[in-house]
């Protein structure tokens, strides 16, 4: 009996034992990011060559980001949005994007950048839940989604409150195959398949979906707070989400969205020098590539206890091993 005692405890113990330590993620270089005129950058792409940002205060203007003097300076393009398609988001929650656009500015409220191989660029609209695509010559249409996606959304959990809605985007190189994240209470991946013209859910629209707190890290007091989706980035046939609250970036399957492996970033993000007030994060912006990560940082108008006011924008190496090996 005291051993099979012994025995339960131990596997009791086990049940219940601290998550193994992820791998942190190395600091490449730190670039601040000027002459954005709203701030508030919340969507990162390289298309070819070239570093784009959008920022959620701006409904007109896409901003290429150029290296210069150890910062990136922003250079506006400017686009001209359509009149949005009708909004499949309940009325009371489109009354109150409404109301806290006329505060803050950005109507549309893009949350997330992505580009094809094509060069074209496709932003999400938390406001709307719609997705623009803006072409390489400056031409914007909004893409003709299904019906369907928003219903099934909301009956997964997903887009039921305000300021709570898709805040991430990816597109695959042939622009054929597109998910949207969103945030929080509860998070979710959903994905759309294009045929012609229009784009459909096949086999249904929703990923995944779920709910649920976790501990933030422990620079941030450990409080418990809602699982969240901040960024989403496609590459190698793999899904990587940007987990804000908990400072690091998951690599999950196509198939059903499920996380497959995880990286820190909280030592380089929360380092004292770079701590702002809030005790949350302040991520927004993903976009991995074979060499590393792009993560961008939407302060707002808080200010790094280093006194940096303007957005950031970091560069981090890629995991050993790189980001397609396995746990």
């Amino acid at each position: 009996m005291r051993r099979l005692l012994l025995a339960l405890g131990l596997l009791a113990g086990g049940a219940h034992a601290e998550p193994a330590a992820l791998e942190e993620l190395q600091l490449q270089a730190e670039y601040p990011v000027s002459e954005m005129t709203a701030g508030n950058l919340s969507g990162l792409a390289q298309c070819g060559e070239a570093l784009w940002a959008v920022s959620d205060r701006d409904d007109a203007t896409l901003y290429q980001l150029h290296r210069e003097d150890g910062l990136l300076r922003a250079e506006g393009e400017p686009f001209v949005a359509p009149e949005p398609p009708d909004s499949a988001l309940p009325w009371g929650l489109r009354m109150r994007n409404w109301a806290a656009s006329l505060v803050r500015g950005g109507k549309l409220d893009f949350e997330g950048l992505s580009c094809d191989a094509q060069g074209n660029r496709y932003l999400v609209s938390e406001t709307r839940a719609a997705v623009l695509q803006v072409a390489p010559s400056g031409s914007a249409q909004w893409l003709n989604l299904p019906s369907g996606l928003v219903r099934q959304a909301r009956a997964s959990g997903m887009l039921l409150h305000f300021n709570q809605g898709f805040e991430g985007i990816a597109v695959d190189p042939s622009g054929e195959r597109l998910w949207l994240a969103a945030e929080q209470r509860r998070r979710g991946l959903t994905v759309l398949h294009r045929q012609n013209s229009t784009w459909r859910c096949t086999g249904g629209c929703v990923l995944i979906s779920e709910s649920g707190e976790e501990p933030s890290p422990a620079a941030l007091g450990g409080r418990a707070a809602p699982r969240d989706f901040a960024g989403l980035a496609y590459f190698g046939e793999k899904l990587f989400t940007l987990e804000r609250q908990a400072h690091r970036i998951c690599r999950r399957t196509l198939s059903n969205g499920e996380a497959e492996l995880c990286w820190s970033f909280a030592g380089e993000a929360l380092a004292e020098a770079r701590r702002y007030p809030p005790k949350y994060g302040m991520a927004e912006a993903l976009w991995i590539d074979q060499d590393g990560a792009w993560i961008g940082v939407d302060n707002g108008s808080q200010t790094r206890a280093d006194g940096e006011q303007r957005p950031l924008v970091w560069r981090f190496n890629a995991p050993k091993g790189g980001w397609s090996r396995r746990p």
